[in-house]
């Protein structure tokens, strides 16, 4: 989830438990403590740009290491609280505080090392998506009145509705894969695996990529409140094959290792770009919902396999691209292209 998201959730947590006296503090503490598990987004190496790739949402996101971030976030405020509450009230505020840094973003559609270090799989639950203004909008009046009010209620009346917004996110996805799974069936294939995800800002339209044949196919579904539900059909593309599609790169090059890395982050669902041909996308994710030009992915030179590959974003948000995703979005494509 986005880093202010992150920081309201953990604030509104440690308001739950806060006293009314302790409601500021306990207020910033949580802030402070739900903001410190993106920390790891500073992992970073100007020789490697894969390493931030690997290490955000990594051990500092798992539920095993809640506690050990806690006590970090205790340590760090300790010394400007010390006067002002115990050593065991400022740790179980960041506890809180931190608790659900690491589920919040299991529950989004880009994941997060949950369970490390027992599993190195990336949990997504595509509940929601990365940013969802709706979501974070409830986070913050909570978190305002809960300052204003200073009753623990209000923290939760807000978690409960946070909660249930998430719930609600749990039956359109079922909904969107019910109609995902039915595409596939209507087009007599064999989806390998396929994930259903939650397009930026919103939950009524999803994005389908599943794999076929060697091929991986795109597909955006708008599930409605109160209309019909339709489904905008995309674009496919042939999957990429590392041994197959660079023959000649050594297995033990730096190149070969990259790709295979970022593979593994992609969960499999990397192409060349079908307008880049130096670049291997992560077809998950695109700024439109049924399209293959990815949203970010790795260039690479396989006449220079000692060198990283370099990653790269790949934001294409022109006004033809923003209008086709409102469209879509609101269900008007019937009656105009997309």
């Amino acid at each position: 989830m986005d880093i202010i998201t992150q920081g309201l959730l953990g604030g509104v947590l440690a308001q739950s438990v806060a006293d009314e006296h302790e409601k500021k503090r306990a207020s910033f503490i949580g802030v402070f403590a739900g903001l410190l598990a993106d920390a790891d987004f500073f992992i970073r190496s100007a020789d490697d740009p894969l390493l931030n790739l690997e290490y955000h949402r990594h051990f500092s996101h798992a539920l095993i290491f809640v506690p050990v971030g806690a006590a970090i976030a205790t340590l760090l405020l300790w010394p400007f609280m010390r006067h002002q509450i115990t050593t065991a009230r400022l740790y179980i505020f960041c506890l809180l505080g931190y608790s659900m840094s690491g589920v919040l973003d299991a529950s989004t559609s880009y994941g997060t090392h949950l369970f490390w270090p027992f599993s190195d799989e990336r949990i997504a639950w595509n509940l929601i998506a990365i940013i969802d203004p709706v979501f974070s909008l409830i986070l913050l009046v909570t978190f305002m009145l809960g300052l204003w009010f200073k009753l623990k209620r209000v923290a939760y009346v807000g978690l409960l509705l946070a909660a249930s917004y998430m719930s609600l996110g749990y039956v359109q996805q079922q909904r969107a894969t019910n109609l995902a799974e039915e595409l596939i069936s209507s087009r007599q294939h064999t989806a390998v695996k396929y994930v259903v995800k939650p397009t930026m800002a919103n939950n009524m339209l999803w994005r389908s990529v599943y794999n076929h044949d060697g091929r991986i196919y795109v597909d955006a579904i708008r599930v409605s409140f109160f209309a019909e539900n339709t489904i905008y059909e995309g674009e496919s593309v042939k999957q990429f094959k590392l041994d197959s599609d660079l023959p000649g790169l050594a297995a033990d090059s730096t190149l070969y290792s990259d790709i295979q890395r970022f593979t593994i982050f992609s969960d499999g669902y990397v192409a060349f770009d079908p307008e880049q041909d130096t670049v291997i996308g992560d077809m998950r994710y695109s700024m439109l919902a049924n399209s293959t030009k990815p949203l970010w992915g790795i260039v690479i030179n396989d006449k220079a396999p000692e060198q990283h590959a370099d990653y790269r974003f790949f934001r294409n948000s022109g006004e033809e691209v923003r209008e086709a995703f409102i469209n879509m979005l609101f269900g008007r494509c019937n009656d105009i292209e997309c």
